[in-house]
């Protein structure tokens, strides 16, 4: 399949400065890690915020590293977001793509925690997901210690976080809480298939292509025939009682098919969901270009929404 949304032209001359990144392999995979994770310290030199370092137990008894940033001035209504980071859910680690809910904190006051969870391939099934709900129970039953309202948690991730995020908000409804106010799903990866138009259309090179795609969703697989709908939630039978829900992808991406079909199924069975597809955008495009026009404007929407939902 040759024929293809065009780019962006901002992005499509700033991704010219980037060199044609490899398909994810076996191979790859270790070279690639160390790029993945980036340094917390710039983010926050000029924010007035509270670090705190945590480590909490998983659902198997393993300790997960955990990052709590708060807003310096005390305050127990504040909404906290839950932050699941990308990286094909191979990579990274719980800094990445940190200034997106930061500026959350900036704009809306959000206590932002972010995990480690663990990552494929050394980690399969629902492993990654149970990592993230272990760490929205958390934060719930540490409420009042982090000076946050209980009632406005969200959950949010980027790429592979944001399908995490899915699957974590499906297991709080399934197991009866805890209670999430809203989901912010950024160019989420959702259905392990792989085998939408979008799928078929963006294949290698690219910043994520079908390859790579296929690649990290056999590491997570783990060579299991069945994959669970809370690791892999466009399968999920049931998108029924989901809290309010954002979802966005660029229209040159390899999730923009699954993104469009997730919330088509919670709109059919009457959920609230906002979903935008922002013409010319490869997949990540805010998160790797935060100053490109069409990135302001995505991630300045994606603010607006959630400031809205929490009110």
């Amino acid at each position: 399949m040759s024929a293809r949304p065009s780019l962006d032209p901002e992005l499509a001359e700033l991704l010219t400065s980037l060199p044609d990144l490899p398909a994810l392999s076996a191979e790859t995979l270790p070279l690639m890690r160390p790029y993945a994770s980036t340094p917390v310290e710039p983010l926050l030199a000029a924010r007035d915020v509270v670090r705190r370092e945590e480590t909490i137990v998983g659902r198997d008894g393993a300790p997960l590293p955990l990052t709590v940033i708060s807003p310096r001035v005390a305050s127990h209504t504040r909404p906290c977001v839950l932050w699941l980071h990308g990286g094909g859910m191979v990579m990274g680690d719980r800094f990445s793509q940190l200034d997106i809910p930061l500026e959350w904190l900036d704009a809306l006051g959000a206590v932002v925690v972010s995990v480690d969870y663990r990552l494929a391939p050394e980690a399969t099934g629902t492993t990654l997901v149970e990592d993230g709900y272990a760490a929205l129970r958390w934060i719930a039953d540490q409420a009042t210690e982090l000076g946050v309202d209980a009632n406005r948690i969200v959950v949010a991730g980027t790429s592979a976080g944001g399908g995490i995020a899915a699957g974590v908000v499906l297991l709080a409804r399934d197991r009866s809480g805890p209670a999430v106010a809203a989901q912010v799903l950024v160019c989420p990866m959702l259905d392990h298939r792989n085998d939408t138009v979008s799928a078929r259309q963006f294949t290698a090179p690219g910043v994520w292509s079908r390859e790579s795609n296929a690649f990290a969703w056999d590491a997570v697989r783990g060579g299991v025939g069945d994959v669970s709908f809370y690791t892999s939630p466009s399968i999920a039978p049931d998108l029924t009682g989901l809290p309010p829900t954002y979802v966005d992808a660029g229209s040159a991406e390899v999730f923009r098919d699954e993104c469009v079909d997730y919330t088509s199924r919670m709109w059919a069975v009457g959920g609230t969901a906002e979903l935008h597809i922002w013409s010319g955008g490869f997949h990540g495009f805010d998160a790797l270009y935060p100053d490109a026009e069409l990135s302001r404007v995505a991630r300045r929407t994606r603010t607006d929404w959630l400031r809205r939902t929490l009110a």
